[in-house]
Formats: structure tokens, C-alpha cells, sequence
């Protein structure tokens, strides 16, 4: 029997209670975490010298974990695990502290990280703290855990569409995730709109100025810049791999960071650059101007999987940005289309074959650089999407098999 229009309005109005509180308490927390972040990469910069305190502070964080953190071990994948399966124990509220902390902390000693994971981690906790207030029903528990995601997403890198997009589509399962995509993106909106008033804290990219025309010729040789990003995609995922096993034959976990950070340490030291470490977006922004080493997307993945498997916090969604700008800057040699078209469009295929999203990485590239570039940015999407294969870099994520991929 359907609802009658009445029967809607207490619906409507719980919604509106959770939205709102939800949006505006996770677009001031990323406002005040780009704002830490940017404080923190600042006296790294002008403190040099405590980059040499790397392998300690990995120590404090990997300890601080293992005695306090319980399931917020698990990070992204615990905010995945608890979609499919929703548990009465749910997300811990100590998980949004504990990551958003200990990633300022990998920051400030020279980590390479990024923000995303810990975007997400605390959207999605304080949406679950939601549901412990208010009485929701295992579906509505759910949509609110894709509302807080969206929220952190869109809040943190000023892309409102593309974080709500990502949401629905990093779960991957289920046609009844699209049920709540109103009330997703009204999250990510407003959450974004709160961020926003507390400055102007998200980073600018270079606008595309020399952007060729549609044809054969231009489709052809975006095809050919999606096969390598969804290549860099896989060595990216292969290279964490190789880093997990390689921490994982350290029996003491403590020591891993420990090892990991120095070999940071080392690198930084032989490298003579601190380009590679924290998030590296001044590299990025210069992708977009003029050539580069055609070893920074290189450097960049090997730190990364150096930092993150070691035991540091974070994200890999802006190494993925920094490794997609360079090697797309790398390919303009090689490849006859414009510097700026071909590090755009690295900057999020990389990041679409890593993650499996390629319809929120296209929205985002037309949220950052335009919405009359997108089918550009939709062909090396999806390109990179189809060629990194199945696997993405989250564990816990349940992706559809394309036939593409069987026997």
C-alpha cells in the first residue's frame, strides 16, 4: 500500500533533523583539519629537521592504535564492512580524534599521505554516532553512513557533487543506495557551504586555457593516456602490496613504522627535495605549468606505499592526484595534447582506477576544471577504470564483476 503525502512528513522532517546538524558539524571539522594541515605542512617546511623525528612518531601512532583503537584500525574499510553488514556495535566515535590527529601528525614529520581517508573516517563516524540518538532502520543506517562519507568528502576538497557521487559509488552493492541520493547530496552541499564560510581553505588548481578541440585523433590519444594511468593505477596497488608483505615479515609492529621512517628519512636526505613527502600539492599545481622529472610520479608512489603501510595515517587520494598531475605532465613529450589537458585528466584517472569510481572522478574534474572538459575526463575514467582490473585499493570494498574481467 503506498504512503500517503501526510505519511511522508515526519519522514521529511527526521531527515531534515539529521541533515543538517550531520552537514554542518563535518564541514566545520574539515575546515578546521585543512586548516591544521596547512599549519602543520608549514612548520615542516621551515623546520626541517623534524623529519629526522619520523620513525619515532610512527611508533607513537602505530602504539596508540593498537592500544586504543580497536576497530578504528580497520579505517576506510571498517565504514564499508559496516554498510554491508550494519552491526550494533558500529563505528567507535573514538575513530574521527584518533585519525584526524595522528594523519596531522604523519604530516608534520614528513610522511607521504593524503586527507581522503581521514576525510571520510570522520564523516562516516560522526554519522554513526547519529544513529545511536535516533532510531533508523537498518536501510536509513546506511544512507546516513553515505551521508557523513559524502559529507567529508565534498567538505574537504570542495566538491560537492563528485563527493556525493563517490559515496553511492565506492560501496559499489545495491540499487537501494541510490534510494537516499537526495539526502546524500544535500549533505555534501551543505557541508561543503559550511566549510566554505570559515575561508577559502581548499587548494586552486590551474584553469585548462589550451584545451584542443573533439576528434578521432584527440579520442584516440586519450585512450592511450587512460591505458598508462590505469597501469600507473596498478603499480600503485601492486607496490602496496609488495610494501604490506615486505612490513608484514617485521614480527614487532612497532617496529615497522620505525623501519618505514627511516627509510623515508633516507630517501628524503638522498633526494635533497621535500617535494615527494606530505601531500605534495605545490608539485601538483606546478604539473599543470611547466615540465617536470618524469620520476616524480615514481618517487611518489614508493613513498607513499612506504608511509601507509608502515603504520602511518591518512589517505592515498591526493598522492594519487600528485602521481596522476606528474605522470601525465611526463606523458606531454610523447603524447600531442595539451600539458595542462593531460595532467588534469591524470589527476583523477589514476585516481578512478585505484578506487573504482569513475563517475565521481570525472564529476570532480569538471567540479575542479570545468564542466564543458567532462568527456575528456569521462573516456580516461573509465579507460583507467576498466584496464586496472577488479581490485581496488580498499579491502573491504565488494566490487561487481564486469564480464570484462571473467575467465
Amino acid at each position: 500500500m503506498k504512503k500517503s503525502a501526510f505519511s511522508l512528513v515526519p519522514i521529511f522532517f527526521t531527515w531534515l533533523l539529521l541533515v543538517f546538524p550531520l552537514a554542518g558539524l563535518v564541514g566545520s571539522i574539515s575546515a578546521a583539519f585543512l586548516y591544521a594541515l596547512n599549519e602543520v605542512t608549514h612548520f615542516r617546511e621551515t623546520h626541517l629537521w623534524i623529519i629526522y623525528l619520523l620513525p619515532l612518531a610512527g611508533v607513537g601512532i602505530v602504539w596508540w592504535y593498537q592500544w586504543y583503537g580497536g576497530n578504528a584500525q580497520k579505517g576506510n574499510n571498517l565504514l564499508l564492512e559496516e554498510y554491508y553488514y550494519p552491526t550494533s556495535a558500529g563505528v567507535p566515535w573514538r575513530m574521527a580524534p584518533m585519525i584526524v590527529l595522528t594523519t596531522l601528525i604523519t604530516h608534520l614529520f614528513g610522511g607521504s599521505a593524503g586527507r581522503e581517508g581521514t576525510a571520510v573516517q570522520y564523516g562516516g563516524t560522526v554519522a554513526a554516532q547519529f544513529t545511536r540518538f535516533v532510531h533508523v532502520g537498518k536501510q536509513e543506517k546506511r544512507i546516513l553512513l553515505l551521508c557523513g562519507i559524502a559529507a567529508g568528502f565534498a567538505s574537504l576538497f570542495g566538491t560537492p557533487w563528485a563527493g556525493a557521487i563517490f559515496a553511492v559509488e565506492v560501496v559499489k552493492l545495491g540499487k537501494k543506495r541510490w534510494f537516499g541520493i537526495s539526502a546524500i547530496c544535500a549533505t555534501a552541499l551543505i557541508s561543503n557551504w559550511v566549510c566554505d564560510l570559515y575561508g577559502d581553505l581548499h587548494t586552486h588548481y590551474p584553469p585548462l586555457v589550451e584545451v584542443t578541440t573533439w576528434s578521432f585523433s584527440t579520442m584516440a590519444y586519450l585512450i592511450l593516456a587512460g591505458i598508462l594511468f590505469g597501469l600507473a593505477a596498478i603499480l600503485f596497488r601492486v607496490t602496496m602490496d609488495i610494501c604490506n608483505i615486505g612490513f608484514q615479515k617485521i614480527k614487532h609492529p612497532l617496529l615497522r613504522p620505525f623501519v618505514g621512517g627511516i627509510l623515508i628519512v633516507l630517501a628524503v636526505y638522498l633526494l635533497q627535495t621535500t617535494k615527494h613527502i606530505g601531500l605534495g600539492i605545490p608539485t601538483i599545481v606546478e604539473a599543470f605549468k611547466y615540465p617536470l622529472p618524469p620520476s616524480d610520479f615514481l618517487i611518489k608512489i614508493v613513498l607513499t606505499a612506504l608511509t601507509l603501510c608502515a603504520g602511518f595515517k591518512g589517505g592515498e587520494v591526493t598522492p594519487l592526484f600528485f602521481i596522476g598531475a606528474t605522470l601525465g605532465n611526463a606523458l606531454a613529450p610523447f603524447i600531442p595534447l595539451p600539458l595542462t589537458l593531460l595532467a588534469a585528466t591524470g589527476f583523477v584517472s589514476v585516481f578512478a582506477g585505484c578506487t573504482k569510481t569513475p563517475l565521481a572522478c570525472t564529476v570532480m574534474a569538471m567540479e575542479l576544471f570545468g564542466w564543458h572538459y567532462g568527456l575528456f575526463f569521462l573516456t580516461t575514467c573509465l579507460i583507467s577504470f576498466v584496464i586496472s582490473g577488479p581490485r581496488g585499493i580498499y579491502a573491504a570494498q565488494r566490487n561487481k564483476t564486469l564480464k570484462l574481467f571473467k575467465g
